[in-house]
């Protein structure tokens, strides 16, 4: 008698329509939080001033969000983007505890989430 470890078929669709949801979620709300640092929401403003590396620095991490949340919804590019992603949130990590002296519970979340994206959109 042998025994297989195989999924039934249906597995891998759930896991893929589980890995779509999940990267419109997060490509929802990486737009909302790039668009509101491009856009000069008065929030971000003040945050990033307190981070004290220039307004410019502001632009580029909206950039780069909104970016990744573009890359994310592209099949082709989208591991790649969840790695920008999550090395832009290293990044929110650090400020907040260094700089900021706040909790970092959304990027935290965040970066777990583009990490798990990374991992099932591997090459």
């Amino acid at each position: 008698m042998t025994t297989t470890n195989t999924l039934p078929a249906n597995s891998g669709k759930v896991r893929l329509i589980t890995l779509w949801i999940l990267s419109v979620l997060l490509a929802l709300a990486f737009l909302g939080a790039g668009s509101a640092k491009l856009a000069g929401a008065a929030a971000m403003v003040q945050l990033f001033g307190k981070v004290g590396l220039g307004q410019w620095f502001r632009y580029f991490t909206g950039m780069l969000e909104v970016a990744g949340a573009i890359g994310l919804l592209i099949s082709r590019y989208a591991f790649y983007a969840a790695i920008l992603l999550a090395l832009v949130m290293v990044g929110a990590i650090i400020a907040h505890l260094t700089v900021l002296g706040t909790f970092p519970a959304a990027p935290i979340v965040l970066l777990a989430l583009s990490g798990m994206i990374a991992y099932l959109r591997k090459p």
